[in-house]
């Protein structure tokens, strides 16, 4: 769950097709690359226009630049390093290539993609600092014209402006302050024991007797288990050695949504009644809500019984939901979809960085297991408040994020101001490319930062990193909703993972990569070494 959990990877994976369809709309495309959630920014010819005349700046007295001050990235050059240097894949380290010659402020003009980007602290804060009271992501026509063909509701990510902030008021409660999501402890804690129980059954099975192979896969598994279990209040057995036919067509049905979100974007509409993507990607669609829709019906009809039977109405998330009068059953639809889409890919990631990262990092590894003994004795389940009292868990945790954030590039559309950004002036509607990956990489900020140094965050008396340095879940009133939720997740499968194991690396994989496909992904198959601790100390 991101930058409102789910826009981070819709808004790049628009990003990304356009800087694709300036080449060629029919082009061939790599469909094995794409693993993408999908839509975006409000990418609109002249969103971000030419300013006619320097604006006087009262605060300085001084002329403000405007968009034809900054550096300019045009069609030719931008294919040239996509294609040709070959950055397709790796674009998170396009950003850092640019950034080094164009500095943190400059503009890309490429057919109909036009933005400023942004790749420094200070003018990211300086521009969410000014946030709108309804901050807009922009056009996100690839999620609602789905919704509007079957007459389903939009949820926190598509929906806009007062409706948005109204839907997001009645989401944010039992989920987003942390004393809400500490009631989840006891049910994410259920599904960890499940996914342990599973790490025991695929160690035994492997050749060396200890080795847990595709990381990334059985981490997707777990999370969707853990969400699904939050959202539909009951278990649909990503866990299990078989997994249940209809639990793997709706797995089968996101993946296919995500992998045919790209084509559709690229491609002109028209395509759509000759080339098979659209149908394909709605059918993808049709599978994802038609699992969601039978698991909220049969809450629903639970409900109804106690009500009708004078019976006390309780439950979790999806009863409160569907027990609030100002949500109907189109809104319900809606948003429990995007919720479930968005909370994925978050802890999944996550997941698969921070163990990798603390496989090769064996001092980091011992400090975070003794920590972790020091509070929880024997083989006690620990609760939702004792992992948020391990402050070296939870750098842990936020240095990963910042190595591998989950998105490495965002957007801001501002709607209705002009705005002043690092001593420039921009229009209305001006599109804002956040390099989130370049800023978390900025040395001033992140001193070597391609190390893996959790102390870096511990409130230890040293001095700590610019806030806006790494934002994994986003900032303000368009945070992430699921935030607590994702993060208790983590902390509870991470510490527990730690005091039974300790985690090696597989010398036969070598070292590992990032590959940009919307979210950051491995390279290459994660495996590791998941050693059972013997005669564990007490503190």
């Amino acid at each position: 769950m991101k930058r409102d959990c789910g826009s981070l990877i819709l808004h790049t994976a628009f990003i990304m097709a356009f800087q694709l369809a300036v080449s060629s709309a029919g082009r061939r495309i790599g469909f094995d690359l794409l693993r993408t959630t999908t839509a975006a920014v409000d990418i609109r010819r002249g969103a971000v226009g030419n300013t006619s005349a320097a604006v006087t700046d009262h605060d300085s007295h001084r002329k403000l630049k405007t968009i034809n001050h900054l550096p300019e990235i045009k069609t030719c050059r931008m294919l040239w390093r996509l294609f040709f240097k070959g950055y397709l894949n790796r674009m998170h380290e396009l950003q850092l290539y640019e950034k080094q010659l164009y500095g943190p402020l400059y503009r890309v003009n490429a057919g109909n993609y036009k933005c400023v980007s942004i790749s420094s602290a200070d003018l990211l804060e300086e521009l969410l600092r000014k946030d709108e009271k309804f901050p807009s992501r922009g056009d996100m026509t690839l999620w609602t014209d789905y919704r509007d063909m079957r007459g389903i509701g939009y949820g926190p990510f598509t929906e806009e402006g007062e409706k948005w902030y109204n839907l997001r008021t009645v989401l944010n409660k039992r989920m987003l302050h942390p004393k809400d999501s500490v009631q989840y402890g006891d049910v994410i804690n259920q599904v960890v024991t499940d996914f342990i129980i599973r790490i025991y059954y695929l160690r035994e099975v492997s050749p060396t007797g200890d080795l847990v192979s595709d990381l990334a896969n059985e981490f997707y598994r777990f999370s969707l288990e853990g969400i699904s279990t939050i959202l539909f209040e009951t278990r649909i057995g990503c866990l299990e050695k078989e997994i249940p036919s209809e639990t793997q067509d709706f797995i089968d049905s996101i993946a296919r949504m995500f992998t045919y979100s790209m084509p559709v974007v690229v491609l002109p509409k028209w395509t759509r009644n000759y080339l098979p993507f659209w149908q394909r990607y709605l059918n993808g669609w049709e599978g994802i809500f038609k699992f969601a829709a039978k698991l909220i019906d049969m809450k629903m009809e639970a409900i109804q019984k106690r009500v009708d039977a004078n019976q006390e109405v309780a439950g979790e998330y999806l009863t409160y939901l569907l027990s609030n009068v100002k949500m109907s059953s189109k809104d319900i639809y809606g948003s429990i979809a995007e919720l479930l889409l968005a909370g994925v890919d978050t802890t999944s990631n996550t997941m698969m960085w921070a163990l990798y990262l603390l496989s090769r990092d064996p001092a980091a590894q011992v400090a975070l297991y003794e920590e972790v003994n020091h509070i929880i004795k024997d083989d006690r389940v620990p609760t939702a408040q004792e992992v948020n009292s391990m402050p070296y868990l939870k750098a842990v945790i936020k240095e990963a994020l910042r190595m591998y954030p989950v998105v490495p590039m965002n957007a801001r559309i501002m709607t209705e101001n002009e705005v002043v950004i690092g001593g420039h002036f921009f229009p209305k509607k001006t599109t804002f490319t956040l390099m989130h990956y370049a800023i978390s990489n900025d040395e001033k900020v992140f001193p070597e930062p391609r190390k893996f140094k959790p102390e870096r965050w511990l409130r230890d008396g040293r001095a700590r990193p610019n806030p806006f340095g790494s934002i994994p879940f986003g900032f303000g009133v368009r945070g992430c909703v699921g935030r607590r939720i994702a993060e208790l997740e983590l902390y509870l499968a991470v510490a527990r993972i730690i005091k039974l194991f300790e985690i090696r690396p597989d010398p036969t994989i070598g070292e590992v990569q990032a590959l940009n496909r919307t979210v950051l992904v491995a390279d290459r198959q994660v495996n590791l070494h998941f050693v059972e601790r013997q005669n564990t100390p007490q503190s």
